[in-house]
Protein backbone atom coordinates (compact mmCIF):
# COMPACT_ATOMS: atom_id res chain seq x y z
CA UNK A 1 0.00 0.00 0.00
CA UNK A 2 1.50 3.31 -1.10
CA UNK A 3 -0.27 6.52 0.04
CA UNK A 4 -0.19 9.65 -2.10
CA UNK A 5 1.90 11.27 0.64
CA UNK A 6 3.62 9.19 3.28
CA UNK A 7 2.18 10.38 6.66
CA UNK A 8 5.33 9.15 8.42
CA UNK A 9 7.17 12.08 6.82
CA UNK A 10 4.88 14.67 8.38
CA UNK A 11 3.39 17.63 6.56
CA UNK A 12 2.99 21.37 6.84
CA UNK A 13 0.91 21.08 10.02
CA UNK A 14 3.91 19.47 11.71
CA UNK A 15 5.84 22.72 11.16
CA UNK A 16 3.25 24.97 12.80
CA UNK A 17 5.46 26.00 15.74
CA UNK A 18 8.89 25.59 14.17
CA UNK A 19 11.01 28.77 14.24
CA UNK A 20 13.22 27.13 11.60
CA UNK A 21 10.30 27.12 9.15
CA UNK A 22 8.64 30.39 10.20
CA UNK A 23 10.09 33.78 11.01
CA UNK A 24 9.52 35.42 14.37
CA UNK A 25 7.22 37.91 12.62
CA UNK A 26 5.13 35.10 11.13
CA UNK A 27 4.80 33.37 14.50
CA UNK A 28 3.81 36.70 16.06
CA UNK A 29 1.13 37.12 13.40
CA UNK A 30 -0.41 33.76 14.17
CA UNK A 31 -0.16 34.60 17.86
CA UNK A 32 -2.22 37.77 17.42
CA UNK A 33 -4.93 35.80 15.63
CA UNK A 34 -5.14 32.94 18.10
CA UNK A 35 -4.20 34.42 21.47
CA UNK A 36 -6.92 34.56 24.12
CA UNK A 37 -7.35 38.26 24.84
CA UNK A 38 -9.20 37.80 28.17
CA UNK A 39 -6.44 35.48 29.44
CA UNK A 40 -3.78 37.88 28.15
CA UNK A 41 -5.43 40.78 29.97
CA UNK A 42 -5.74 38.80 33.19
CA UNK A 43 -2.12 37.64 32.94
CA UNK A 44 -1.02 41.26 32.43
CA UNK A 45 -2.92 42.32 35.55
CA UNK A 46 -1.47 39.50 37.66
CA UNK A 47 2.12 39.72 36.41
CA UNK A 48 2.54 43.47 35.85
CA UNK A 49 -0.48 45.45 36.99
CA UNK A 50 -0.86 44.01 40.49
CA UNK A 51 2.90 44.07 41.32
CA UNK A 52 3.12 47.65 40.01
CA UNK A 53 0.16 48.69 42.16
CA UNK A 54 1.64 47.12 45.29
CA UNK A 55 5.06 48.61 44.66
CA UNK A 56 3.64 52.12 44.17
CA UNK A 57 1.28 51.81 47.11
CA UNK A 58 4.08 50.81 49.50
CA UNK A 59 5.48 54.35 50.11
CA UNK A 60 1.94 55.76 50.51
CA UNK A 61 1.05 53.05 53.02
CA UNK A 62 4.32 53.62 54.86
CA UNK A 63 3.68 57.37 55.15
CA UNK A 64 0.10 56.81 56.36
CA UNK A 65 1.29 54.26 58.88
CA UNK A 66 4.07 56.54 60.18
CA UNK A 67 1.60 59.41 60.50
CA UNK A 68 -0.82 57.28 62.46
CA UNK A 69 1.94 56.00 64.75
CA UNK A 70 3.18 59.56 65.38
CA UNK A 71 -0.38 60.68 66.18
CA UNK A 72 -0.85 57.85 68.66
CA UNK A 73 2.39 58.75 70.38
CA UNK A 74 1.27 62.36 70.76
CA UNK A 75 -2.05 61.25 72.29
CA UNK A 76 -0.51 58.84 74.76
CA UNK A 77 2.57 60.79 75.78
CA UNK A 78 0.90 62.35 78.84
CA UNK A 79 -0.50 59.06 80.16
CA UNK A 80 1.31 56.82 82.65
CA UNK A 81 0.75 53.67 80.61
CA UNK A 82 1.75 55.30 77.34
CA UNK A 83 5.18 53.63 77.49
CA UNK A 84 3.57 50.18 77.21
CA UNK A 85 1.34 51.28 74.35
CA UNK A 86 4.25 52.92 72.58
CA UNK A 87 6.35 49.75 72.96
CA UNK A 88 3.54 47.65 71.47
CA UNK A 89 3.14 50.08 68.59
CA UNK A 90 6.87 50.07 67.85
CA UNK A 91 6.95 46.25 67.89
CA UNK A 92 3.99 46.11 65.51
CA UNK A 93 5.64 48.75 63.37
CA UNK A 94 8.88 46.83 63.04
CA UNK A 95 7.03 43.62 62.11
CA UNK A 96 4.72 45.34 59.62
CA UNK A 97 7.50 47.40 58.05
CA UNK A 98 9.59 44.30 57.35
CA UNK A 99 6.65 42.59 55.68
CA UNK A 100 5.86 45.74 53.70
CA UNK A 101 9.47 46.07 52.60
CA UNK A 102 9.69 42.41 51.55
CA UNK A 103 6.46 42.72 49.57
CA UNK A 104 7.65 45.87 47.79
CA UNK A 105 11.06 44.31 47.13
CA UNK A 106 9.53 41.13 45.69
CA UNK A 107 7.28 43.05 43.32
CA UNK A 108 10.11 45.36 42.29
CA UNK A 109 12.35 42.46 41.26
CA UNK A 110 9.41 40.74 39.54
CA UNK A 111 8.97 43.82 37.36
CA UNK A 112 12.72 44.00 36.81
CA UNK A 113 12.93 40.38 35.61
CA UNK A 114 9.82 40.62 33.46
CA UNK A 115 10.46 43.92 31.70
CA UNK A 116 13.54 45.92 32.68
CA UNK A 117 16.43 43.53 32.02
CA UNK A 118 14.85 42.02 28.87
CA UNK A 119 14.45 45.56 27.50
CA UNK A 120 18.13 46.35 27.98
CA UNK A 121 19.24 42.99 26.56
CA UNK A 122 17.00 43.40 23.52
CA UNK A 123 18.33 46.92 22.82
CA UNK A 124 21.95 45.79 23.19
CA UNK A 125 21.58 42.79 20.90
CA UNK A 126 19.59 44.76 18.30
CA UNK A 127 22.40 47.32 18.08
CA UNK A 128 24.97 44.54 17.74
CA UNK A 129 22.93 42.85 15.06
CA UNK A 130 22.90 46.06 13.00
CA UNK A 131 26.63 46.71 13.47
CA UNK A 132 27.75 43.15 12.71
CA UNK A 133 26.56 43.42 9.11
CA UNK A 134 29.55 45.62 8.31
CA UNK A 135 32.29 44.25 10.60
CA UNK A 136 34.01 40.89 10.17
CA UNK A 137 33.89 38.63 13.25
CA UNK A 138 37.05 37.62 15.06
CA UNK A 139 38.71 41.01 14.71
CA UNK A 140 39.58 43.71 17.22
CA UNK A 141 36.98 45.97 15.62
CA UNK A 142 34.35 43.29 16.15
CA UNK A 143 35.07 43.13 19.91
CA UNK A 144 35.15 46.92 20.12
CA UNK A 145 31.81 47.11 18.34
CA UNK A 146 30.23 44.70 20.84
CA UNK A 147 31.52 46.82 23.73
CA UNK A 148 30.31 50.05 22.12
CA UNK A 149 26.86 48.55 21.47
CA UNK A 150 26.52 47.64 25.14
CA UNK A 151 27.45 51.17 26.22
CA UNK A 152 25.11 52.75 23.65
CA UNK A 153 22.25 50.47 24.75
CA UNK A 154 22.80 51.58 28.35
CA UNK A 155 22.72 55.23 27.32
CA UNK A 156 19.57 54.77 25.19
CA UNK A 157 17.65 52.92 27.91
CA UNK A 158 18.87 55.42 30.52
CA UNK A 159 17.63 58.33 28.39
CA UNK A 160 14.22 56.75 27.79
CA UNK A 161 13.87 55.98 31.51
CA UNK A 162 14.64 59.59 32.44
CA UNK A 163 12.00 60.81 30.00
CA UNK A 164 9.43 58.46 31.55
CA UNK A 165 10.45 59.63 35.03
CA UNK A 166 9.99 63.28 34.04
CA UNK A 167 6.60 62.47 32.50
CA UNK A 168 5.12 60.63 35.52
CA UNK A 169 6.74 62.69 38.28
CA UNK A 170 3.93 65.32 38.53
CA UNK A 171 1.44 62.52 39.26
CA UNK A 172 3.50 60.84 42.01
CA UNK A 173 2.50 60.99 45.66
CA UNK A 174 4.90 59.41 48.13
CA UNK A 175 3.61 61.06 51.34
CA UNK A 176 -0.09 61.17 52.24
CA UNK A 177 -2.49 60.86 55.14
CA UNK A 178 -5.30 58.40 55.63
CA UNK A 179 -7.79 60.74 53.93
CA UNK A 180 -6.46 59.63 50.53
CA UNK A 181 -8.27 56.32 51.00
CA UNK A 182 -11.53 58.24 50.56
CA UNK A 183 -10.44 58.93 46.97
CA UNK A 184 -9.62 55.45 45.57
CA UNK A 185 -9.14 56.65 41.99
CA UNK A 186 -6.53 59.16 43.13
CA UNK A 187 -4.88 56.55 45.33
CA UNK A 188 -4.63 53.99 42.51
CA UNK A 189 -3.39 56.60 40.03
CA UNK A 190 -0.74 57.82 42.45
CA UNK A 191 0.32 54.23 43.18
CA UNK A 192 0.87 53.46 39.51
CA UNK A 193 2.70 56.76 39.04
CA UNK A 194 4.92 55.96 42.04
CA UNK A 195 5.67 52.54 40.62
CA UNK A 196 6.57 53.98 37.21
CA UNK A 197 8.79 56.60 38.86
CA UNK A 198 10.59 54.07 41.07
CA UNK A 199 11.18 51.62 38.25
CA UNK A 200 12.22 54.38 35.82
CA UNK A 201 14.71 55.83 38.31
CA UNK A 202 16.16 52.38 38.85
CA UNK A 203 16.33 51.69 35.11
CA UNK A 204 18.11 55.00 34.45
CA UNK A 205 20.86 54.13 36.91
CA UNK A 206 20.97 50.37 36.34
CA UNK A 207 20.97 50.48 32.53
CA UNK A 208 23.89 52.89 32.52
CA UNK A 209 25.74 50.69 35.01
CA UNK A 210 25.01 47.56 32.96
CA UNK A 211 26.16 49.27 29.77
CA UNK A 212 29.45 50.41 31.30
CA UNK A 213 30.04 47.00 32.92
CA UNK A 214 29.29 45.09 29.69
CA UNK A 215 31.46 47.48 27.66
CA UNK A 216 34.47 47.19 29.95
CA UNK A 217 34.35 43.42 30.48
CA UNK A 218 36.32 41.07 28.24
CA UNK A 219 34.36 40.18 25.11
CA UNK A 220 33.80 36.49 24.22
CA UNK A 221 36.13 34.92 21.70
CA UNK A 222 36.62 31.53 20.10
CA UNK A 223 38.90 29.18 21.97
CA UNK A 224 42.13 29.23 19.98
CA UNK A 225 43.45 25.86 21.14
CA UNK A 226 42.83 23.12 23.65
CA UNK A 227 45.18 22.39 26.52
CA UNK A 228 47.87 19.73 25.96
CA UNK A 229 47.64 16.35 27.75
CA UNK A 230 48.31 16.53 31.48
CA UNK A 231 49.91 14.21 33.99
CA UNK A 232 47.55 12.54 36.42
CA UNK A 233 43.83 11.79 36.37
CA UNK A 234 41.65 12.65 33.39
CA UNK A 235 37.85 12.89 33.49
CA UNK A 236 35.83 11.90 30.40
CA UNK A 237 32.49 13.71 30.37
CA UNK A 238 29.85 13.32 27.66
CA UNK A 239 27.98 16.55 27.02
CA UNK A 240 24.52 16.20 25.50
CA UNK A 241 21.83 18.82 25.18
CA UNK A 242 18.48 19.45 23.53
CA UNK A 243 17.59 15.82 22.97
CA UNK A 244 13.89 16.80 22.76
CA UNK A 245 12.32 13.44 23.54
CA UNK A 246 8.85 13.16 21.98
CA UNK A 247 6.05 10.93 23.17
CA UNK A 248 4.99 9.41 19.88
CA UNK A 249 6.73 7.09 17.47
CA UNK A 250 6.33 9.54 14.60
CA UNK A 251 6.08 12.66 16.71
CA UNK A 252 7.45 15.92 15.34
CA UNK A 253 9.63 18.26 17.37
CA UNK A 254 8.74 21.87 17.99
CA UNK A 255 12.08 23.27 16.84
CA UNK A 256 12.57 21.23 13.69
CA UNK A 257 9.00 20.30 12.82
CA UNK A 258 9.07 17.40 10.39
CA UNK A 259 12.79 17.87 9.75
CA UNK A 260 15.20 15.57 11.50
CA UNK A 261 14.41 12.00 12.55
CA UNK A 262 10.89 11.07 13.53
CA UNK A 263 10.33 9.82 17.05
CA UNK A 264 13.40 9.07 19.13
CA UNK A 265 15.39 6.72 16.92
CA UNK A 266 18.45 8.93 16.80
CA UNK A 267 18.51 9.27 20.58
CA UNK A 268 18.40 5.50 20.87
CA UNK A 269 21.48 5.43 18.63
CA UNK A 270 23.19 7.93 20.96
CA UNK A 271 22.59 5.74 24.01
CA UNK A 272 23.86 2.67 22.19
CA UNK A 273 27.03 4.55 21.27
CA UNK A 274 27.46 5.76 24.84
CA UNK A 275 27.12 2.20 26.13
CA UNK A 276 29.92 1.10 23.79
CA UNK A 277 32.10 4.09 24.76
CA UNK A 278 31.62 3.40 28.45
CA UNK A 279 32.45 -0.29 28.01
CA UNK A 280 35.63 0.60 26.12
CA UNK A 281 36.80 3.23 28.61
CA UNK A 282 34.67 4.25 31.62
CA UNK A 283 32.98 7.63 31.46
CA UNK A 284 32.96 9.96 34.47
CA UNK A 285 29.56 11.54 33.76
CA UNK A 286 26.92 12.15 31.10
CA UNK A 287 25.74 15.75 31.39
CA UNK A 288 22.49 16.79 29.69
CA UNK A 289 22.10 20.57 29.75
CA UNK A 290 18.36 20.89 29.31
CA UNK A 291 15.50 20.27 26.90
CA UNK A 292 15.34 16.61 27.79
CA UNK A 293 11.76 16.65 26.54
CA UNK A 294 10.09 18.55 23.74
CA UNK A 295 7.25 20.01 25.79
CA UNK A 296 7.52 18.67 29.34
CA UNK A 297 4.68 16.17 28.81
CA UNK A 298 4.32 13.04 30.91
CA UNK A 299 4.40 10.90 27.75
CA UNK A 300 7.81 12.37 26.86
CA UNK A 301 9.28 11.71 30.29
CA UNK A 302 7.88 8.17 30.02
CA UNK A 303 9.72 7.65 26.73
CA UNK A 304 12.93 8.95 28.31
CA UNK A 305 12.65 6.53 31.22
CA UNK A 306 11.89 3.65 28.88
CA UNK A 307 15.08 4.36 26.93
CA UNK A 308 17.19 4.57 30.10
CA UNK A 309 15.83 1.26 31.36
CA UNK A 310 17.45 -0.40 28.35
CA UNK A 311 20.84 1.03 29.42
CA UNK A 312 21.20 0.45 33.17
CA UNK A 313 24.95 1.07 33.04
CA UNK A 314 24.40 4.66 31.82
CA UNK A 315 21.66 5.77 34.22
CA UNK A 316 24.00 6.25 37.24
CA UNK A 317 26.22 8.53 35.14
CA UNK A 318 23.50 10.92 33.99
CA UNK A 319 23.01 14.38 35.46
CA UNK A 320 20.69 16.89 33.86
CA UNK A 321 19.49 20.46 34.27
CA UNK A 322 16.05 21.64 33.08
CA UNK A 323 15.58 23.47 29.80
CA UNK A 324 12.89 25.82 28.59
CA UNK A 325 11.11 23.02 26.71
CA UNK A 326 10.87 21.03 29.92
CA UNK A 327 9.18 23.91 31.77
CA UNK A 328 7.86 26.76 29.65
CA UNK A 329 6.07 25.19 26.68
CA UNK A 330 2.37 25.74 27.30
CA UNK A 331 1.15 24.10 24.10
CA UNK A 332 3.57 22.40 21.72
CA UNK A 333 1.24 23.03 18.77
CA UNK A 334 0.27 26.64 19.47
CA UNK A 335 2.73 29.40 20.51
CA UNK A 336 -0.22 31.71 21.27
CA UNK A 337 -1.26 29.69 24.31
CA UNK A 338 -0.44 31.01 27.77
CA UNK A 339 -0.76 29.85 31.35
CA UNK A 340 -2.24 32.14 33.96
CA UNK A 341 0.00 32.52 37.01
CA UNK A 342 -2.76 30.82 39.03
CA UNK A 343 -2.84 27.80 36.72
CA UNK A 344 -1.59 24.51 38.17
CA UNK A 345 -0.12 23.39 34.83
CA UNK A 346 3.19 25.27 35.13
CA UNK A 347 3.72 23.81 38.61
CA UNK A 348 2.83 20.39 37.24
CA UNK A 349 5.66 20.64 34.69
CA UNK A 350 8.07 21.67 37.46
CA UNK A 351 7.04 18.68 39.56
CA UNK A 352 7.58 16.37 36.59
CA UNK A 353 11.14 17.71 36.31
CA UNK A 354 11.74 17.29 40.06
CA UNK A 355 10.37 13.75 39.90
CA UNK A 356 12.65 12.90 36.98
CA UNK A 357 15.68 14.48 38.68
CA UNK A 358 14.90 12.53 41.84
CA UNK A 359 14.66 9.24 39.94
CA UNK A 360 17.85 9.78 37.92
CA UNK A 361 20.19 11.72 40.20
CA UNK A 362 18.25 12.30 43.43
CA UNK A 363 20.47 10.13 45.61
CA UNK A 364 23.68 11.67 44.19
CA UNK A 365 22.70 15.34 43.83
CA UNK A 366 22.66 17.52 46.91
CA UNK A 367 21.07 20.83 47.76
CA UNK A 368 23.10 23.83 48.86
CA UNK A 369 23.02 24.79 52.52
CA UNK A 370 22.08 28.46 52.15
CA UNK A 371 22.61 29.24 55.84
CA UNK A 372 25.75 27.33 56.75
CA UNK A 373 27.40 27.07 53.34
CA UNK A 374 28.48 23.96 51.50
CA UNK A 375 26.16 21.10 50.62
CA UNK A 376 23.30 19.70 52.65
CA UNK A 377 20.93 16.75 52.13
CA UNK A 378 20.34 14.95 48.87
CA UNK A 379 17.45 15.84 46.60
CA UNK A 380 15.72 12.55 47.43
CA UNK A 381 15.90 13.25 51.16
CA UNK A 382 14.65 16.81 50.65
CA UNK A 383 11.65 15.64 48.63
CA UNK A 384 10.74 12.69 50.89
CA UNK A 385 8.53 14.65 53.36
CA UNK A 386 6.53 16.07 50.46
CA UNK A 387 5.88 12.92 48.43
CA UNK A 388 2.25 12.66 49.49
CA UNK A 389 1.50 16.27 48.61
CA UNK A 390 3.37 15.98 45.31
CA UNK A 391 1.44 12.83 44.40
CA UNK A 392 -1.86 14.47 45.31
CA UNK A 393 -1.08 17.54 43.24
CA UNK A 394 0.03 15.55 40.20
CA UNK A 395 -3.10 13.42 40.46
CA UNK A 396 -5.65 16.19 40.92
CA UNK A 397 -3.90 19.53 40.31
CA UNK A 398 -4.68 20.79 43.81
CA UNK A 399 -3.91 22.66 46.00
CA UNK A 400 -3.28 25.42 43.48
CA UNK A 401 -1.61 27.75 45.93
CA UNK A 402 0.55 25.32 47.88
CA UNK A 403 3.42 27.39 49.27
CA UNK A 404 5.46 24.29 50.10
CA UNK A 405 5.40 22.96 46.55
CA UNK A 406 6.34 26.36 45.17
CA UNK A 407 9.31 26.64 47.53
CA UNK A 408 10.45 23.10 46.69
CA UNK A 409 11.33 24.20 43.16
CA UNK A 410 13.16 27.34 44.25
CA UNK A 411 15.20 25.56 46.93
CA UNK A 412 16.18 22.70 44.61
CA UNK A 413 18.66 24.81 42.61
CA UNK A 414 21.51 24.82 42.29
CA UNK A 415 21.98 21.08 42.66
CA UNK A 416 25.50 19.78 43.13
CA UNK A 417 27.13 16.43 42.56
CA UNK A 418 30.01 16.64 45.00
CA UNK A 419 33.54 15.62 43.97
CA UNK A 420 34.61 12.19 45.23
CA UNK A 421 37.58 13.80 47.01
CA UNK A 422 38.56 17.29 48.10
CA UNK A 423 40.56 17.99 44.91
CA UNK A 424 38.23 16.10 42.56
CA UNK A 425 35.69 17.18 39.92
CA UNK A 426 32.12 18.10 40.85
CA UNK A 427 29.09 19.20 38.84
CA UNK A 428 26.77 22.11 39.65
CA UNK A 429 23.37 22.15 37.93
CA UNK A 430 21.48 25.44 37.55
CA UNK A 431 17.97 26.35 36.55
CA UNK A 432 18.49 29.14 34.01
CA UNK A 433 14.87 29.38 32.83
CA UNK A 434 12.95 32.61 33.18
CA UNK A 435 9.61 32.04 34.89
CA UNK A 436 7.44 32.73 31.85
CA UNK A 437 3.85 31.67 31.26
CA UNK A 438 3.71 32.28 27.50
CA UNK A 439 4.85 29.82 24.83
CA UNK A 440 5.95 32.72 22.62
CA UNK A 441 8.46 33.92 25.25
CA UNK A 442 9.35 30.48 26.54
CA UNK A 443 13.03 30.55 25.53
CA UNK A 444 14.20 33.47 27.68
CA UNK A 445 16.54 32.70 30.56
CA UNK A 446 17.66 34.30 33.81
CA UNK A 447 19.98 33.28 36.65
CA UNK A 448 18.70 34.28 40.08
CA UNK A 449 20.92 36.06 42.57
CA UNK A 450 20.21 33.25 45.07
CA UNK A 451 21.69 30.65 42.71
CA UNK A 452 24.78 32.78 42.08
CA UNK A 453 25.34 33.20 45.81
CA UNK A 454 24.86 29.47 46.34
CA UNK A 455 27.61 28.74 43.79
CA UNK A 456 29.96 30.98 45.75
CA UNK A 457 29.07 29.04 48.90
CA UNK A 458 29.80 25.67 47.28
CA UNK A 459 33.11 26.83 45.82
CA UNK A 460 34.22 28.22 49.17
CA UNK A 461 33.33 24.96 50.90
CA UNK A 462 35.45 22.94 48.44
CA UNK A 463 38.46 25.25 47.90
CA UNK A 464 40.60 22.61 46.16
CA UNK A 465 37.90 21.08 43.96
CA UNK A 466 37.14 21.83 40.32
CA UNK A 467 33.70 22.05 38.78
CA UNK A 468 31.56 21.78 35.69
CA UNK A 469 28.73 24.31 35.86
CA UNK A 470 25.86 23.03 33.75
CA UNK A 471 22.92 25.17 32.66
CA UNK A 472 20.66 25.37 29.65
CA UNK A 473 21.05 28.93 28.33
CA UNK A 474 24.14 30.41 26.70
CA UNK A 475 25.95 32.95 28.87
CA UNK A 476 27.11 35.18 26.00
CA UNK A 477 26.37 35.66 22.34
CA UNK A 478 29.01 33.94 20.28
CA UNK A 479 31.51 36.19 18.42
CA UNK A 480 29.87 35.54 15.07
CA UNK A 481 26.98 37.13 13.21
CA UNK A 482 23.51 35.74 13.84
CA UNK A 483 21.19 35.09 10.91
CA UNK A 484 18.20 36.70 12.59
CA UNK A 485 17.63 39.06 15.49
CA UNK A 486 15.19 36.53 16.99
CA UNK A 487 18.13 34.19 17.61
CA UNK A 488 19.67 36.80 19.88
CA UNK A 489 16.74 38.28 21.79
CA UNK A 490 14.26 35.41 21.72
CA UNK A 491 16.58 32.89 23.37
CA UNK A 492 18.80 35.13 25.50
CA UNK A 493 19.98 34.67 29.06
CA UNK A 494 19.00 38.23 29.87
CA UNK A 495 21.47 38.66 32.72
CA UNK A 496 24.17 36.49 31.17
CA UNK A 497 26.84 39.19 31.12
CA UNK A 498 26.26 39.83 34.84
CA UNK A 499 26.62 36.11 35.54
CA UNK A 500 29.87 35.94 33.54
CA UNK A 501 31.32 38.78 35.61
CA UNK A 502 30.42 36.91 38.82
CA UNK A 503 32.00 33.69 37.51
CA UNK A 504 35.25 35.17 36.24
CA UNK A 505 36.92 34.89 39.63
CA UNK A 506 36.45 31.10 39.33
CA UNK A 507 37.93 30.90 35.82
CA UNK A 508 40.71 28.49 36.80
CA UNK A 509 38.39 26.12 38.63
CA UNK A 510 35.31 26.01 36.41
CA UNK A 511 34.23 25.03 32.91
CA UNK A 512 30.71 26.14 31.96
CA UNK A 513 28.67 23.82 29.72
CA UNK A 514 25.34 24.76 28.15
CA UNK A 515 22.99 23.96 25.29
CA UNK A 516 19.94 25.80 23.95
CA UNK A 517 21.41 27.01 20.66
CA UNK A 518 21.76 23.52 19.10
CA UNK A 519 25.27 24.25 17.83
CA UNK A 520 28.73 23.53 19.16
CA UNK A 521 31.03 26.33 20.27
CA UNK A 522 34.24 26.34 22.28
CA UNK A 523 35.09 29.76 23.63
CA UNK A 524 36.11 31.87 26.57
CA UNK A 525 35.19 35.17 28.12
CA UNK A 526 37.59 36.77 30.56
CA UNK A 527 39.40 33.46 31.01
CA UNK A 528 36.18 31.54 31.73
CA UNK A 529 35.93 28.48 29.46
CA UNK A 530 32.47 28.05 27.90
CA UNK A 531 31.32 25.01 25.93
CA UNK A 532 28.11 24.77 23.91
CA UNK A 533 26.64 21.40 22.93
CA UNK A 534 24.92 20.66 19.62
CA UNK A 535 21.66 18.75 19.51
CA UNK A 536 22.31 15.12 18.53
CA UNK A 537 18.73 14.66 17.31
CA UNK A 538 18.33 17.71 15.08
CA UNK A 539 19.46 18.03 11.48
CA UNK A 540 22.43 20.41 11.26
CA UNK A 541 21.99 23.68 9.35
CA UNK A 542 24.83 22.72 6.98
CA UNK A 543 23.33 19.31 6.30
CA UNK A 544 26.21 17.46 7.98
CA UNK A 545 25.78 14.54 10.37
CA UNK A 546 24.59 15.31 13.90
CA UNK A 547 27.17 14.74 16.60
CA UNK A 548 28.11 15.09 20.23
CA UNK A 549 31.36 15.33 22.20
CA UNK A 550 33.20 13.36 24.84
CA UNK A 551 35.14 16.05 26.73
CA UNK A 552 38.39 15.39 28.53
CA UNK A 553 39.21 17.43 31.61
CA UNK A 554 42.28 17.35 33.83
CA UNK A 555 44.06 19.47 36.44
CA UNK A 556 47.42 20.94 35.48
CA UNK A 557 50.51 21.53 37.57
CA UNK A 558 49.27 25.08 38.16
CA UNK A 559 46.10 23.61 39.78
CA UNK A 560 43.89 25.05 37.03
CA UNK A 561 41.22 22.98 35.31
CA UNK A 562 42.28 22.10 31.77
CA UNK A 563 40.03 21.45 28.80
CA UNK A 564 41.74 18.92 26.54
CA UNK A 565 40.89 18.15 22.92
CA UNK A 566 37.48 16.40 22.88
CA UNK A 567 36.43 13.31 20.98
CA UNK A 568 33.77 14.08 18.39
CA UNK A 569 31.19 11.32 17.84
CA UNK A 570 29.14 11.55 14.64
CA UNK A 571 25.85 9.79 14.08
CA UNK A 572 24.78 8.27 10.75
CA UNK A 573 22.42 10.37 8.69
CA UNK A 574 19.99 7.49 8.19
CA UNK A 575 16.53 8.54 9.29
CA UNK A 576 17.07 12.24 8.65
CA UNK A 577 14.59 14.19 6.61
Amino acid sequence: MQPIYDPRLGDVESDASSPKKHSLLALAGSLLVEVSLPKLALAFLLLIGFPALLLGAAPIAASIWLGEIFGKVMVFQAEIWSVLVLAALVAAALFSSRRLFRLAEHNFWSLNALAVQPLYAACREALRQLAERKIAPGTGRFAAMRAAAALLAGLVICGVALLVLAWVWPATLFVADIAILDAPRRFVGAAFANSAALVSAYVAVAALAWGVADATMAQPRDLESFDPPQQGEEWRVVHLSDIHVVGERYGFRIESGRHGPRGNERLRQVFEMLEALHAREPLYAILITGDVTDAGLSTEWAEFFDMLERHPALAPLIAFAPGNHDLNIVDRGNPARLDLPTSPVKRLRKLRVLSAMDAIQGARARLVDRAGGGLSKSLSVALAPHLGEIGSFMDAGRPMFSRELSELWTKAFPLALAPDREDGLGIVLLNSNADTHFSFTNALGMISLEQARAIDSVMAHYPRAHWIVGLHHHLVEYPRPAKALSERIGTALINGAWFVRRMQSLAGRVVVMHGHRHIDWFGECGGLRIVSAPSPVMTRPDGGPPHFYVHRLAVGADRRLKLLAPERIELPLAGAA
